[in-house]
């Protein structure tokens, strides 16, 4: 066994400071590359050392593979955790390490090659007999890409294929619109992956989105942390998701997770992943992609199974199998994840930015808060908009939404805009509270989560307030006498 000594976190904000934590815990020494943007960020001050890289802009430094490596070279980490994101299922990047005797915590590249790139992981299923939606993946040379799209019908779904996390996924109802869609998911998963690859699925109508949790060592042990439901999207991105996944038939759990190791075994697949699906209204599901990474929502999986997934990888990327087989994996109670983001919902979720005045997330029992966030910071358009995630875990999915609209009340951002109300209602709506949810959840209840307006008493009370803390409203200093009054705002 090699054991691994010293860790670069090839990553920036909640995830760094999440893999952070679990290295400092193992005693394995760490090092961060880190942009001037993030130099007074939480993960930079968490890192024991840290390495400053630039590039054309900010996401394009944690791209650079040349830099990481010479910097993981400079430093002796024998071992990169890439998160999520990024370089995180880049072939060519594991690759590369592996050449220069570095350790990728995560797969080989042969499975990133396969499963991490979303067209050769639809054709690997195609292959197997593994179900599969309507799709077009890939053109043989002088076919047309776009033509071939078309015959899978409308709706249809354009997407990256060298990553996920919904950047650059375009919906496509009107066969017009398709050129432009193509070209914008195209732009965007350049922007995000350095790769612009896409493939394009047939659009379910308010289906689930369920996924499972895998863990896969050296030794063709396989298992599985049961599914997790992340159903609640906007933007074709999850903001809500639970572990255990609600309202779902024991039996149909117990395929829709048989399906996911089968999937990673046929694949000879190493380390963490997460097999997708997308669950029809019917009980029919099918494969949707693998993210062969960890993944923003792996915290509700490590409430109800006790573990550390990002241990957990470290130790299988050591060499060490799991200490477990499937029939003595236990779990307990529910969880659920709130995305904290910084975004206007009043305006289709745009991202927003400025400075944090103040920022006070809830702390207590049952409550884990992941953040690379503190007051003060300057949130920029630099980087993903993401500024928090909120779990909270308890026995029950009544008794854990009961403490999540606990939790989110008692947060506290101001200083920018932010989908904090908006999650709050989301949580406290009785479909959501019965489990009636599916990936068209918003745009359904759109008029039932759009904030309450004000009546005539409370516009007055927050003028009041507004004015009684205001310097110039209260404080004497900046009263102007006549006649020097009447000219206008009037300074001395």
């Amino acid at each position: 066994m090699n054991m691994i000594k010293k860790v670069m976190v090839a990553n920036r904000g909640e995830i760094a400071c999440r893999i952070l934590r679990t290295l400092d815990r193992m005693g394995i020494a760490s090092v961060m590359v880190c942009h001037a943007l993030d130099a007074g960020s939480p993960a930079a001050a968490a890192a024991a050392e840290i390495v400053e890289i630039d590039g054309s802009t900010p996401v394009a430094a944690y791209l650079d593979m040349d830099r990481i490596i010479a910097a993981c070279q400079a430093t002796g980490a024998d071992a990169v955790h890439p998160g999520y994101g990024f370089l995180a299922e880049n072939a060519q990047f594991a690759r590369r390490l592996a050449h220069e005797g570095i350790k990728f915590i995560g797969p080989s590249p042969e499975n990133l090659e396969l499963m991490g790139n979303k067209v050769k992981a639809r054709s690997f299923c195609v292959d197997n007999g593994f179900p599969l939606a309507p799709s077009v993946a890939g053109v043989s040379p002088g076919e047309d890409f776009a033509e071939q799209v078309r015959k899978i019908g409308f709706p249809l779904l354009i997407k990256a294929a060298a990553g996920g996390g919904g950047k650059g996924m375009q919906i496509v109802r009107d066969p017009g619109d398709l050129g432009s869609a193509i070209q914008m998911a195209k732009t965007a998963a350049r922007r995000a992956f350095g790769d612009d690859s896409v493939y394009a699925e047939r659009y379910e109508e308010k289906p689930r989105h369920i996924e499972v949790q895998v863990l896969a060592d050296a030794f063709g042990n396989v298992v599985h942390l049961g599914a997790r439901e992340c159903s609640i999207q906007r933007r074709f991105q999850k903001i809500i998701e639970e572990s255990p996944a609600p309202r779902l038939d024991p039996e149909l759990r117990e395929r829709i997770c048989a399906t996911a190791v089968e999937i990673a075994i046929r694949a000879g697949y190493r380390n963490a992943g997460t097999v997708e699906f997308l669950l029809a209204p019917d009980g029919k599901f099918f494969f949707l992609e693998m993210n062969t990474r960890i993944q923003v929502e792996h915290p509700v999986t490590e409430m109800v199974t006790g573990m550390d997934l990002v241990e957990m990888q470290i130790r299988m990327a050591q060499g060490e199998p799991l200490p477990f087989n499937q029939d003595q994996i236990q779990t307990s109670g529910h969880a659920i994840e709130l995305r904290i983001y910084a975004e206007d919902p009043q305006n289709d979720f745009l991202p927003t930015t400025g400075q944090l005045l103040s920022y006070s997330l809830p702390v207590g029992s049952k409550v884990r808060v992941d953040d690379g966030f503190i007051q003060g910071m300057k949130v920029t358009s630099a980087f993903d908009p993401m500024l928090a995630k909120l779990i909270v875990h308890d026995r029950t999915r009544n008794e854990a939404i009961d403490r999540a609209c606990k939790a989110i009340a008692d947060t506290l951002i101001l200083g920018i805009t932010t989908n904090v109300d908006f999650l709050a209602r989301i949580i406290a709506h009785p479909a959501f509270a019965a489990g009636q949810i599916h990936t068209g959840f918003i745009t359904q209840y759109r008029d039932d989560l759009n904030p309450p307006a004000l009546t005539r008493e409370q516009r007055n009370l927050l003028l009041a307030a507004a004015a009684l803390g205001s310097r110039e409203f209260m404080n004497p200093e900046f009263d102007v006498m006549e006649p020097y009054a009447s000219i206008g705002n009037w300074r001395n």
